[in-house]
Parts: structure tokens; C-alpha cells; sequence
């Protein structure tokens, strides 16, 4: 199962023991996984999630004690009288020709509470929402067909300080999450606490591979401009043997020269640790800089 399944599972399994939270994700879940049938008459779920179904039936039943029908190839509820309480309790709105609308953003007084929110976003994840797999990126987003509803949504988690943005793909709205640490918010708000430490473990692997590859490519680059100064140093200085001779240097330089030769792929700081009397890395760089500059003038 992907991350994204995984996450929905555990969402699809909690269920808000307040009855305004379960109204508020019942909501959700009409509202982006709900439909209308029989002339736009009658509500139906209209998604084959069984995760989503599932939990749309068990909220039903919690909220209003009914259970839903077979209503042609779709779920629905079983009466006029009991759709008419559901709608009335969701606030869900009617056109001038009498169809259900579920195009509209949820009602404020739904989501008024901070727990209702948190059911509401649960609801509509469920129906519309997807994750990527965290070991390769981090992105998160809800799919909307209207822009209303995809606005409103960036505003109700932009309450829980969770910066999200909104774009047009084709002819749906998605408001989508990019940062690691915004979508294990989200998560949290949500619910979704074991899916969440799976993520925060995925993060801190992630983390800690990315330091040590930035820490090994740091020392491979340095090695490798260790190896390429001590090959440069030592050409200069055989250029010096063979055509100048150590005999014409003074102690110092002949000393440096003849260390260096000795131990090709020392860095500097052992080799001032070779030299009699002994000296730092700096006093060993000069004098080698001092033998590059004798190769340069023996060159020209």
C-alpha cells in the first residue's frame, strides 16, 4: 500500500467522539466525494473508496441512526423526511429548481469550532486528497473542482498556520502543501498520528543520509584538491632536482623539498611534523609556495 492509502486508512478509522465533529466531516465527505441523483434530488456518495464509503456509513449511522439504500447504481439515503434532516444539519443549500447544491464551501458554522476543522479536512482528504511517497518528495494535495471550495480550504489551513498554495491544473483547483514540515502539521491536524512518525522517521533518515553525502562529497572534493596541489608540488620540485639541484637551495627549501618526496601524499600539517626543527601548516604552505616559484622562473 502506498504512504498516501496508508494514511487514509488511518484516517477512514478515526471517528470524533462529538457529534458537531461528525457532522463536520460528514460534510467533507458529501461535499467532495457526495453527488446528486434522481433529478438532483437526492444525495448520493459517489466514489468507489470503500475507505471513504465505509467511513460516510458509519457517520450516518452515528449522526442520524439510519442506514443508506441502494439508490440505481448508488449509495443513498432511505427517505425524504431523513435526507431532508441531513441536509438541514449540514446546511447544505437548494437551487431555485429544488437541486441540491455541493458546489458551495462548507457553512462557517460547521467549522466554527478548532475540532471541527480538524474533522472537516479529515472528511475532505479522504474524498480528494494524496500524498507522495516521502522517501522521494514531499507533496501534498487536495484536488477541487471549484475554486470556492479549494479558497477556503487554503484559508482554513492557513488557520493552523500551515501555508498552503492553490493552482489550476486543467479544470480543478489544487491546493498543495511542499514543505516536510507543513504536510507532518497537517497530518497531526488531521489525526494521522502514526502516519505522522512514520513520516518524522522518513525525515530524519532522509536528514541524516543528505549530511553524511554532503559531508562525504566535501571530503572526497577536499581530498582530491589535496592530491592535485601535492602532485603540482612535486613536479615543481623534481623540475628543481633535475635542473637546479637541492645542493643550490637553502636548508630550509632543500629540507621541504626533500620531505615532500618523501611522503608525496602527506597533508601539510604532518608534514611540518617531519621538519627539523618542526612547523606549522602555514610555514610549511610558504616554503612551498617559495619552491613553486623557483620551478616558474626555471621554466621562463
Amino acid at each position: 500500500m502506498s504512504f498516501s492509502g496508508s494514511v487514509k486508512e488511518e484516517l477512514a478509522a478515526h471517528v470524533s467522539p462529538a457529534r458537531h465533529c461528525q457532522l463536520a466531516e460528514l460534510a467533507g465527505l458529501l461535499l467532495f466525494g457526495g453527488n446528486v441523483c434522481s433529478g438532483g434530488r437526492h444525495l448520493c456518495l459517489d466514489t468507489e473508496n470503500e475507505a471513504v464509503a465505509r467511513k460516510c456509513f458509519t457517520l450516518l449511522r452515528k449522526t442520524f441512526n439510519i442506514e443508506t439504500v441502494m439508490r440505481g447504481k448508488q449509495r443513498a439515503i432511505p427517505d425524504d423526511e431523513t435526507e431532508r434532516r441531513v441536509i438541514q444539519a449540514l446546511y447544505l443549500a437548494r437551487g431555485e429548481d429544488g437541486e441540491i447544491k455541493l458546489t458551495d464551501p462548507v457553512n462557517s458554522l460547521l467549522v466554527k469550532n478548532s475540532c471541527c476543522a480538524r474533522a472537516y479536512l479529515r472528511g475532505v482528504f479522504l474524498c480528494v486528497g494524496s500524498m507522495s511517497d516521502p522517501k522521494k518528495s514531499y507533496h501534498l494535495e487536495f484536488v477541487c473542482d471549484q475554486e470556492m471550495q479549494a479558497a477556503q480550504l487554503k484559508d482554513m489551513l492557513s488557520e493552523f498556520q500551515i501555508e498552503a498554495r492553490v493552482i489550476g491544473r486543467k479544470k480543478y483547483h489544487v491546493v498543495y502543501l511542499k514543505e516536510g514540515a507543513g504536510i507532518v502539521d497537517l497530518l497531526n491536524v488531521m489525526g494521522a498520528h502514526v502516519s505522522l512518525m512514520d513520516l518524522e522517521n522518513m525525515r530524519i533518515l532522509k536528514k541524516i543520509s543528505n549530511s553524511i553525502n554532503r559531508r562525504v562529497n566535501c571530503e572526497t572534493a577536499n581530498i582530491s584538491k589535496t592530491v592535485t596541489a601535492a602532485g603540482r608540488q612535486i613536479e615543481d620540485i623534481l623540475l628543481i632536482r633535475d635542473r637546479y639541484g637541492f645542493e643550490n637551495l637553502p636548508d630550509n627549501l632543500r629540507q621541504m623539498a626533500e620531505i615532500r618526496l618523501e611522503y608525496p601524499d602527506a597533508p601539510l600539517k604532518e608534514l611540518g611534523g617531519y621538519l627539523e626543527p618542526a612547523v606549522g601548516k602555514s610555514g610549511v604552505n610558504h616554503r612551498l609556495r617559495r619552491l613553486s616559484e623557483i620551478a616558474d622562473k626555471i621554466r621562463s
